[in-house]
């Protein structure tokens, strides 16, 4: 039975299914399964996002059953339909319902039964979990990453590839494009498929405008009106956010936190950031700009940071800063790959290194937690194969400058989703604005 008091959950209106929101923490019937199961969704505040799927070719054919076939996805979606009633739904014919159904039935997007409605019979048509699947991109300083998710968010498809420091959008956004292209034909997945793109970008994002402002870790991409070049690419309903702030939403929805309500997730790397889960929700603060916990002044004469200030925790505490300092005297290059397996083999300079790094990330934490008072802390970036490690120098730097109880009470763990955090993040979140929640 529907638990007392509990609201209904409706999709935020869309015209073409005439849907709505009753309250940010929601229960939800999940109708994509044959029994009737509850389950609890974060509904996200307002995130950037498209409104409108624009065909390449508005006038053909083809784009005009793609376009009709999209609309019946985001019927089906809100539960198994009728025929019948996904015409009144979106308005098409009967005729073309059908057609569309049975391709889309051949595609392997949907399966249908026999049912009555109203006296008479029926086909009652139901989204397969392979039906409507998400895209997950990750925009690093060096790397990009695809994920491709189903509704029962398991990984269908992932790959990620190297990227030239000091890359430009629209070279990221080019090689993305490239990227979900081979993914969706080596996965024989048709593209009208796919509900939208989650896209993580390492810096902040002012949500006034869409744009990636001063500070991100990649300054050529600072100014750029982010949401629009990618909807424009991918020509698909996209949604942005911070990579640290999708790092957060992957722990409570792939990850080991899916009942915790006040949850941090640090992102140690280039940069250093934070995503924030307060009280069951994402946090954005006034214009989107959260976390930024990478420019926390820890030695108020240190090193100039690329924000301007000095002694920030990045220029302690990021692989950039920890890569330079292990360099010296070393003849070949090296990534945080090597920091983690130096470490791992102990030697000593690497271990001094990395235990500095994480009582200063401990300090900075032990801020934070004094302000929010969170459950959980987990950490992610390229060093979580450090395990405890970098674990324990942050546990006592949190827990000397954390007033007791909080910082007895705050549990603090390593990432267990590694370097796909953020991709799966950015495919939770396509989720979430289509309704739908990991049972």
């Amino acid at each position: 039975m529907h638990p007392a008091g509990a609201p209904l959950f409706q999709h935020p209106a869309e015209a073409v299914c005439g849907r709505e929101v009753h309250a940010k923490a929601v229960t939800c019937v999940n109708f994509l399964t044959t029994t009737m199961e509850w389950c609890t969704l974060l509904v996200m505040p307002a995130t950037p996002r498209s409104t409108k799927s624009r065909p390449p070719n508005p006038g053909s054919q083809s784009a005009l059953r793609h376009l009709n076939q999209q609309r019946i996805i985001e019927c089906l979606l809100n539960g198994p339909s009728t025929q019948a009633e996904l015409s009144r739904q979106t308005g098409l014919s009967t005729a073309t319902i059908s057609n569309i159904v049975r391709i889309m039935q051949g595609a392997g997007l949907v399966s249908t039964e026999p049912t009555t409605s109203s006296g008479r019979r029926a086909l009652n048509v139901r989204l397969n979990s392979n039906g409507a699947l998400a895209v997950g991109i990750d925009f690093g300083r060096r790397h990009l990453r695809v994920v491709l998710a189903s509704l029962s968010y398991h990984i269908i498809a992932e790959e990620s590839v190297e990227l030239p420091l000091g890359h430009h959008a629209e070279d990221g956004i080019a090689a993305a494009v490239d990227l979900l292209d081979k993914l969706l034909l080596e996965s024989g997945v048709d593209r009208s498929a796919v509900v939208g793109a989650g896209a993580g970008i390492p810096g902040p994002i002012d949500r006034r405008s869409s744009t990636v402002a001063q500070g991100a870790i990649l300054p050529e991409w600072v100014g750029i009106h982010i949401l629009e070049r990618l909807e424009k690419a991918l020509d698909m309903p996209v949604f942005v956010d911070n990579d640290a702030n999708l790092g957060a939403l992957s722990e409570v929805t792939w990850g080991p936190h899916g009942g915790v309500s006040n949850l941090m997730f640090l992102k140690i790397g280039s940069g250093i950031g934070a995503g924030l889960i307060l009280n069951g929700a994402p946090y954005y603060g006034t214009v989107g700009i959260t976390g930024e916990i990478g420019h926390a002044t820890i030695h108020e004469h240190g090193l100039v940071c690329r924000c301007g200030n000095r002694g920030c925790l990045e220029t302690i505490a990021s692989t950039t800063t920890m890569i330079e300092l292990l360099s010296r005297g070393r003849g070949e290059p090296f990534g945080p790959d090597k920091i983690v397996s130096d470490a791992l083999a102990r030697d000593s300079a690497t271990l001094r290194v990395v235990d500095d790094a994480g009582l200063a990330v401990g300090r900075a934490l032990g801020n934070v937690a004094n302000l929010i008072n969170p459950e959980v802390i987990v950490v992610g970036g390229p060093l979580a194969g450090l395990g405890n490690l970098l674990l324990d120098p942050i546990h006592r730097g949190l827990v000397r400058h954390a007033v007791p109880v909080v910082g007895e009470t705050t549990h603090l763990a390593m990432s267990s989703l590694g370097a796909r955090a953020e991709a799966l993040g950015a495919a939770a979140l396509v989720f979430q604005h289509a309704g739908i929640a990991r049972a």
